[in-house]
């Protein structure tokens, strides 16, 4: 049986994991790793992401427009996409895989070390899952910073900033990366107690055996004259 600490540990790592999870799939569908705001009209915002471009107008009117292809984005964005659903894939798998290790999972009983074993699996793929995240929002982030500040470019040409997405993927990484370490660190064995010797078991007088050359009336042997 697990200890206080580590039912405890187990229960905020799972939830921080699906929050981590839940965060990262929004961050890969939302097209808002960048914002633009253009000086000449300031009724439209401009934003992208992974998935497409999209325009907002003051008026609450959204219009977007996917990628022409895949090929024609730059290097961030196209390795983003498969590190953001290569994400999305191992946070499931690490929730999916630590969930029959809590305590608290009975439709299954999987022996100790079994449980351990799938705790440790889960927070290993949250962890790698963490990275998978955190990565392409750094990168795609730094490449923001580079080109915003680029002396090259005119002043009077709009520049890219950074999009709500961006705070939300490193969120979800962090999320993702906390919960995976409270899973596999939960996942020791605790301390068992020394096992308790056996009782022995009282015979009945009248069974005892007696022992060899002793007869069982020799005090009333002794009484005969």
């Amino acid at each position: 049986m697990a200890g206080g600490w580590q039912v405890a540990a187990q229960a905020g790592g799972m939830l921080l994991a699906l929050l981590g999870w839940v965060c990262s799939c929004v961050t890969t569908v939302v097209p808002l790793w960048k914002s633009l705001n253009l000086e000449l009209n300031e009724l439209e915002v401009w934003s992208m992401g992974l998935w497409q471009v999209c325009v907002g107008q003051e008026e609450g009117v959204l219009e977007c427009r996917p990628h022409g292809s895949f090929l024609a984005l730059p290097p961030d964005l196209r390795v983003s996409r498969l590190l953001m659903c290569l994400s999305n894939a191992l946070g499931l798998l690490g929730c999916l895989l630590a969930a029959p290790g809590l305590p608290v999972w009975t439709p299954c009983r999987h022996p100790p070390a079994a449980k351990r074993r799938l705790l440790l699996a889960g927070g290993a793929a949250l962890g790698v899952a963490a990275v998978a995240t955190l990565a392409p929002v750094s990168w795609v982030a730094y490449n923001t910073v580079l080109d915003f500040w680029d002396d090259s470019v005119p002043d009077i040409v709009p520049r890219w900033e950074f999009g709500e997405a961006t705070f939300l993927g490193w969120f979800a990484g962090a999320f993702l990366a906390a919960g995976g370490l409270l899973l596999a660190c939960s996942a020791r064995p605790a301390g068992t107690p020394p096992p308790m010797p056996a009782p022995a078991c009282p015979q009945h007088p009248e069974a005892r055996v007696p022992t060899r050359g002793h007869h069982p009336h020799a005090k009333n042997a002794d009484l005969v004259i």
